[in-house]
Parts: structure tokens; sequence; C-alpha cells
């Protein structure tokens, strides 16, 4: 990392990972507020920002950790390696069971997923900012966003004409549906599917200019955030009215409105703590100091919950039933609440980890 971390950038990590955390672990599904659902396609809510802000803070972490873009075999040997590691622990969690013979059958397993991305993201994100300029990485960042509008519009699926809805003739679901098969999220689509991927690492190259700035010497970073972040909203919104924002198929439009609104939030996270020094967000930056650990902890104790059986349900129903459903309370504050009990879990464990100096790396 850059000598001199930049606070705003630990705690933008952690929140964002207690909101994934939050958004993942309802008490039911089928109770849940509005803004914690992703949309139903087209269109955005608040969970939709979670996962683009974590591959956009990503990238903001890959310009600090190559600063130097020092380019040796050691350094692609790591980022290799951190790779292979974010993909297997994806793919461990498409395939544990807590019972044996502790793996789902071969036909089951999900092999797309928030982890997967994170690796494949990462690996080309970091190569190219170790191989290429500024300059050059705004021409692949563009040709990637532009690429794909063309791909999804334009490209006839088994002869049908191209459309962006749920359908079959849907470029990007019916590639998934050929590829993956059985190994997808859905049986029609996956929303971290294969090339929906390409517009997410422009998401992670946006990430990288944020990143450029915070480590410049310009003195009003926060104004070229807000600036920056203003741009993108204004042509993702644009853009919507051609090619939809929607998260599942991960459109430019999409990766424009996530990054614009992900540079506003940290704009205002860096003026409070890097230029006026106002102490606050201490726990995201417990959090973010270990946010793949946290992440994965979550979700592989969320698996176990929901798999024990405790009568008719899950120990996760049976928690959820006995401690937090209440006549006086509506089922959306139920479920809320035990997702927050979840997340305060998770906050403790990461100033646990964060006291003692353990810092596990992925």
């Amino acid at each position: 990392m850059a000598k001199d971390r930049i606070l705003s950038v630990d705690i933008f990590r952690g929140a964002t990972i207690l909101l994934m955390v939050l958004v993942n672990t309802p008490g039911t599904w089928s109770n849940v507020y509005r803004p914690f659902l992703h949309a139903d396609w087209h269109g955005y809510t608040p969970t939709d920002l979670v996962f683009p802000f974590f591959l956009f803070i990503v990238g903001t972490s890959i310009a600090f950790s190559y600063e130097n873009r020092t380019v040796d075999a050691n350094v692609y040997k790591k980022i290799i390696i951190r790779t292979l590691k974010l993909i297997g622990l994806g793919v461990f969690l498409g395939a544990f069971m807590i019972y044996f013979p502790f793996f789902k059958d071969f036909e089951k397993i999900r092999f797309p997923g928030v982890l997967q991305r994170i690796g494949v993201v990462f690996f080309f994100a970091a190569l190219l900012f170790m191989n290429l300029n500024w300059k050059t990485l705004i021409g692949v960042t563009v040709s990637l966003l532009i690429g794909y509008w063309l791909l999804m519009t334009l490209v006839p699926v088994e002869g049908v004409v191209s459309t962006l809805d749920r359908a079959p003739n849907n470029l990007a679901n019916w590639l998934d549906v050929k590829i993956f098969g059985s190994h997808g999220y859905k049986a029609d689509y996956d929303p971290e599917g294969l090339l929906s991927t390409v517009p997410s690492i422009a998401s992670s190259l946006l990430g990288i200019f944020t990143g450029l700035i915070l480590t410049s010497k310009h003195e009003k970073k926060a104004t070229l955030l807000v600036g920056l972040g203003g741009s993108l909203l204004i042509v993702g919104h644009i853009w919507d009215i051609v090619f939809p924002i929607n998260k599942a198929l991960w459109t430019s439009s999409f990766v424009l409105v996530t990054a614009g609104w992900a540079n506003l939030i940290l704009a205002f996270i860096y003026y409070l703590t890097d230029v006026k020094k106002i102490a606050f967000g201490s726990i995201f930056r417990y959090a973010g100091a270990n946010a793949i650990v946290i992440y994965f902890l979550s979700s592989f104790t969320s698996k176990i919950m929901g798999q024990i059986k405790v009568g008719d349900t899950s120990l996760h129903g049976w928690l959820f039933q006995k401690i937090y459903v209440h006549d006086f309370m509506v089922l959306e504050m139920s479920s809320l609440l035990y997702g927050l009990s979840v997340v305060l879990f998770y906050c403790f464990l990461a100033y646990f980890l964060y006291k003692r100096k353990i810092f596990i790396k992925v």
C-alpha cells in the first residue's frame, strides 16, 4: 500500500463489505424492505450499488498497492496466486454442504459467483494498471463499455434479434446457459455470468482512476472526485435511455452510475476524514482491513445455518422465529434486525482481528 494510508478508502471498503453482509443475510427473504432488495431487472436500488462499490474499491486499492508499477515475475506470481485463491474460495462456497459427502453433486455446483468475479476483475485490472499508462487505460475502459453495449444490442442470438430483457435471446443470458448449464445461479441467467464480467472490469478500472487522483499531489482532490462522480452519474443516466441500468447484465450505464455514486460518497468521506480530520467510522476501517475474510465467513456461516435442520426449519429460521419475530413488529423490521445482528457480530470480529493485528491476506 502507499506509505501514507488514506483513511477514507479503508472506511469505504469496510462499510461496503458490511453492507454486503447486511443485504445477504435478512431474517427471511419473504419480508425485506425494498431498498434492501435488488431491482427486479432494469433499474437499481441501494442494494445494487454494493457489489460494484467493492469492485470499484478493488481498483482504488490496486492504484495504491502497485503505485510504483514495478513489473517483475514475483509481482505477477502474487497477482496470479491471489486470483486463484479468490476463485477457489468462491467455487468452494458454491459447492460446500455440511453433510457427507460435504460437496454437492457436480451438476448442482455453481461455478460463477461474487468471489470468482472479484478474482477475475482483480487479475485483469491489476495487469492492465501495471502495463498501461492512464491515458491508455481510459481508452481500454471506454472500449470495454462501448464494446459491451454493441455486443448486447447488435449481435443476434441464434438468428433472433437480441434483447435486453430477461429472455432466451438475451446474449449474456444465452451465453451463460450454453457455457454453465446447470452450474449457474438461475436456470436462465447468472448475475455474475461470463460476458457481464467484461464490463465489471471497467468498474475496477474507474476505481483505479480515483486511486490515481487520491495519490496525486492535487490540492483539491475531493472537488475532483465530486466532479468525476457527477459526470459519470449524468452520462450513465443518459446512456440508460438506450442501454438500461441493469445489475444482472452489468450494463455499461450501470458501471457509470455506480462508479459515479462511489466517487461522490468517497469524496464526502475523504473530505471529513482526510481533509478535516474528523474521526469517525473506525469500525468500518476494522472491517475493511479483513474485508474478504469477513465476506467469506459470513457467506460460509450463513450457508451452514441454512443447512442445519431444526424441526421443520433450519437453524437460521429457528433463530429468526424464536428471537426476532414478535406480534408488535412487522416482519420486515424483524428481518432487518436479524441482518443487523449478523452485521454487529462481524463488527466485533473485525475489531478483535484488527486490535490483535491479525490481517488475513487473500
